[in-house]
Order: C-alpha cells, then sequence, then structure tokens
C-alpha cells in the first residue's frame, strides 16, 4: 500500500490487519465463501483469495504479520549522528559550496556507516525524520542585477 506521507502501515495498524486476517482464517475453516468474507471484512475478494491460499499451505500461522514491508537502512542513533556530520556543512567533508544534494548526502552515508544506499532510500530516510528540501532563500552573490535587466528588457520580448 502506498500513503501519502510516504510510509506504510504503522505497528498498531499491522496489528489491526493481522487481526483481520485471523478473523478471515477462522471464516475459512467455517467453509465461508470468499465474497462474504470479503464483504463483512470490508476488503476486496481478491485479498480474501490470497488469504486463503496462505491459509491452506501455511494455517492461521501463514496469516501472521511479517513486520514492516522495508526497515530503515539507518538506526535512529545512527541518523542522529548523521544530523551532527550533516549540521557541520559540506565544506567540512570536502565540498566547496554550502548546499547538501541528495547525492552529498548518499555519499556521507556511504564513507560513515559503509552503508549503500539508493537516493530514493536516502530520501525517504530524510522524510521520515522530518527533513524537507529547500531551495535557496536568497539570490546568488553572483548575480549580476543590471545584466539581468538588460536581458529581461531586450531579450526576452524578442524570445516571448
Amino acid at each position: 500500500m502506498r500513503y501519502a506521507q510516504g510510509g506504510g502501515l504503522t505497528a498498531k495498524g499491522r496489528r489491526f490487519r493481522e487481526r483481520v486476517r485471523y478473523e478471515a482464517g477462522e471464516r475459512f475453516a467455517r467453509g465461508e465463501r470468499t465474497a462474504v468474507i470479503a464483504k463483512d471484512l470490508r476488503v476486496s475478494a481478491r485479498s480474501v483469495e490470497r488469504w486463503r491460499r496462505a491459509w491452506r499451505e501455511g494455517g492461521m500461522d501463514a496469516l501472521a504479520s511479517t513486520g514492516p514491508a522495508k526497515l530503515p537502512k539507518l538506526s535512529d542513533g545512527q541518523f542522529a549522528e548523521l544530523e551532527k556530520a550533516l549540521a557541520l556543512g559540506p565544506a567540512e567533508h570536502g565540498w566547496e559550496d554550502q548546499r547538501w544534494t541528495m547525492a552529498r548526502i548518499q555519499a556521507v552515508i556511504a564513507v560513515r556507516f559503509q552503508i549503500d544506499c539508493s537516493m530514493a532510500a536516502v530520501g525517504r530516510l530524510l522524510h521520515r525524520h522530518g527533513w524537507s528540501w529547500q531551495s535557496p532563500a536568497r539570490r546568488a552573490l553572483e548575480r549580476d542585477e543590471r545584466a539581468v535587466a538588460l536581458w529581461k528588457k531586450d531579450v526576452w520580448p524578442q524570445v516571448e
């Protein structure tokens, strides 16, 4: 399942879904039909069929929760250490400018924790801990306002 917040089910949500599967398992043992179970439990018939197949092959134990779909690559303690490293700034890690990019954070994780993770995994990790992407709040020091004004006055009308 995908959720707008980017995460999966919480531990409480997994327990609830497990109880629903156990209820379905008890009804499988009584010989109830898939459509009736699906309607009563407010799930899809396809899910009930999948659970029934698992129940036939492994009994009630096969309906137990297997835990979160994907565990985080870094523990909370490791993430706290990563935050301290990021707080030092990119220059401390060998980059000339003061911008943290996903690739740079990925490199810090690889060097510091010997963990190879994709940029998508880095993004999920940061999002999970409340980080978000940022755009610069101020203009670059190198920006020439006069040249920009001339460009807007002379070139842009021709382009438009």
